[in-house]
């Protein structure tokens, strides 16, 4: 192989039941109930995205956790970025998926976490501004002990690090209150358990000095980056198509070879950030005519866009470690997934193995130890 890749697939642990959901939605709520009731919103709105190889599974069930590590291991995925939720004072949240995951040490399969800390509200599903569960900061010592509680998954061997620093994903780091404490303090705790600190990235803006506060790497939203890539670029031109006419049902709707067309590989350099690439998305079933849509997704649009961006990955100097993360492994009611759907089948998935072969490129993860 002439190149190493790291290409990291957000994963969501959504699809079991929890007594939350349960008291928020209905008895037996998942991802699921929101995927299969959605209904197309205009003419040519493709709705519902269903699966098709794993099916509709319980991911309190071992063998699903292992299927799906199976197939992101032989498409060239080299490993998951669990959502992990801590929303302060010890509090979580779907955890069970991960837990099971680190305690049995199955599937052998790498993987890092990703901290999704934000509140969660039913603003989408109709209940307005109703905080469900509140993301809070309580201070240093909810910290130390937010970091303890991670720490055997960052000592475990499947666990993605770089130079011995584990990865840890921050999605919203804005919010962080004294942000450079926090990652000062997570780095000291790091290096005081045997790592060399931590290797942070942070999910924000293109623009934003994400090293002054701490962070290795940063990459953006990209439905937001998709979008503001397109609307900023000056050669584009409205087409009186199916955009239009749905832009007038629902939020936000865009054709999504508008969307890779537009994408402005300048933009990687100028703000050095790592990009997190999008293969689709569809969020109605969750939102309803609020929602956002870009449609007109197939493999074979996102093969060669997925092509491009790692090219140019691979060639430039500011992401040393070639790492590009892919939203999302399973994010069915956005309508953004990798997994085999009715539609396409392994269509993403194979295009991104194929895309690999052809570049020479290794996306494998063997810990180094120092």
């Amino acid at each position: 192989m002439q190149h190493k890749a790291i290409l990291l697939a957000h994963y969501l642990p959504q699809f079991h039941p929890i007594a939350e959901n349960d008291q928020w939605w209905g008895k037996g709520f998942t991802e699921w109930t929101n995927t299969v009731k959605a209904k197309p919103l205009f003419r040519g709105h493709l709705q519902p995205n269903l699966p098709s190889d794993l099916g509709f599974y319980d991911l309190r069930i071992p063998e699903v956790r292992e299927q799906q590590a199976e197939l992101a291991k032989k498409h060239g995925i080299t490993g998951f970025a669990y959502w992990h939720y801590w929303f302060g004072n010890g509090q979580r949240i779907l955890e069970r998926p991960f837990n099971e995951v680190l305690q049995s040490g199955r599937p052998d399969f790498p993987f890092c976490l990703a901290w999704a800390n934000e509140s969660w509200t039913g603003v989408w599903h109709g209940l307005k501004d109703q905080i469900l569960m509140e993301q809070t900061y309580p201070g240093e010592a909810d910290h130390i002990l937010h970091f303890n509680h991670i720490l055997p998954a960052l000592k475990d061997k499947r666990y993605i690090k770089i130079d011995n620093k584990p990865l840890f994903i921050i999605y919203l780091p804005q919010f962080l209150p004294e942000t450079t404490k926090f990652t000062k303090l997570w780095n000291d705790l790091a290096i005081q358990n045997g790592f060399d600190g931590m290797y942070f990235i942070a999910i924000f803006t293109m623009d934003w000095d994400h090293k002054s506060e701490g962070f290795d790497e940063k990459s953006v939203h990209p439905l937001h980056q998709y979008m503001a890539m397109f609307e900023s670029d000056p050669r584009r031109k409205r087409k009186n198509d199916l955009t239009n006419i749905a832009f007038r049902r629902l939020k936000t709707t865009y054709c999504y070879s508008d969307l890779v067309k537009h994408y402005n590989f300048s933009w990687l350099g100028k703000y050095d950030f790592v990009p997190t690439i999008l293969p689709n998305w569809d969020n109605t079933p969750r939102s309803g005519k609020k929602g956002y849509v870009v449609h007109g997704s197939t493999p074979a649009l996102f093969r060669e866009h997925f092509r491009s961006i790692v090219q140019f990955v691979i060639n430039q100097k500011n992401n040393k470690n070639n790492i590009i993360l892919l939203k999302s492994w399973n994010e069915w009611a956005e309508g953004n997934y990798l997994e085999p759907d009715v539609r396409w089948g392994l269509g993403y998935l194979e295009s991104i193995r194929d895309t690999l072969i052809s570049l020479h490129l290794d996306s494998t993860y063997s810990p180094v130890s120092k």
